[in-house]
C-alpha cells in the first residue's frame, strides 16, 4: 500500500469514528425500516476507522533512499 501521511490517516480516522459512532446513537434512538440501514452504515465507517487505525499504527516511517538523490 501506498505511504500515506500520518496526518492525514489521524484525520480521516477521527472523521470516521465520529461519523460511525453518530450514525450508531442516531440508527438505535429510532424506531423504522431506515434505522437497520442508518445502524448498518455507521458500523460500516467505524469499521473504516479502524482499518484507517492499524495503518496508522503499522505503517513503517517513509525514509527517502539517498542512493537516488
Amino acid at each position: 500500500m501506498k505511504y500515506v501521511k500520518p496526518h492525514k490517516l489521524k484525520v480521516l480516522m477521527l472523521l470516521f469514528f465520529g461519523t460511525g459512532s453518530m450514525g450508531i446513537i442516531m440508527g438505535l434512538s429510532t424506531h423504522s425500516q431506515v434505522s437497520f440501514f442508518i445502524t448498518f452504515m455507521g458500523v460500516i465507517n467505524i469499521c473504516l476507522g479502524g482499518f484507517l487505525g492499524w495503518t496508522f499504527f503499522t505503517q513503517e516511517p517513509n525514509v527517502p533512499d539517498k542512493r537516488k538523490e
